[in-house]
């Protein structure tokens, strides 16, 4: 007989077998994002998909998207610091028109 599986150990499995993380660390990138960049980052720029190491961060203008780049090694370690994410790289895209 099979023993029982906690079901957040198999939605752990599920998360990261889609995105190459678990359920923990996306939840305290997306719930401690305002405390690892800012508040002022944080209203131009949100956090869109945590993808292996990757992070995939969308700004709302073009010059918050360079801050964010040029910020990126700051924000990596402060993500690590706060929220126990481990990200590598961040992948910063602006906000089109039609999405705003």
């Amino acid at each position: 007989m099979v023993e029982p599986v906690p079901i957040s150990s198999s939605l752990d499995n599920i998360v990261r077998s889609l995105r190459g993380t678990d359920r923990v660390q996306l939840g305290g990138l997306f719930s401690r994002w305002e405390d690892a960049v800012g508040e002022q980052i944080a209203a131009h720029v949100k956090p869109i998909k945590l993808d292996n190491s990757t992070l995939l961060v969308e700004a709302d203008e073009a010059a918050w998207a360079t801050q964010v780049k040029f910020l990126s090694e700051t924000i990596i370690s402060r993500l690590h610091e706060v929220a126990g994410v481990e990200v590598e790289r961040i992948d910063v895209r602006v906000k089109s028109a039609r999405r705003r």
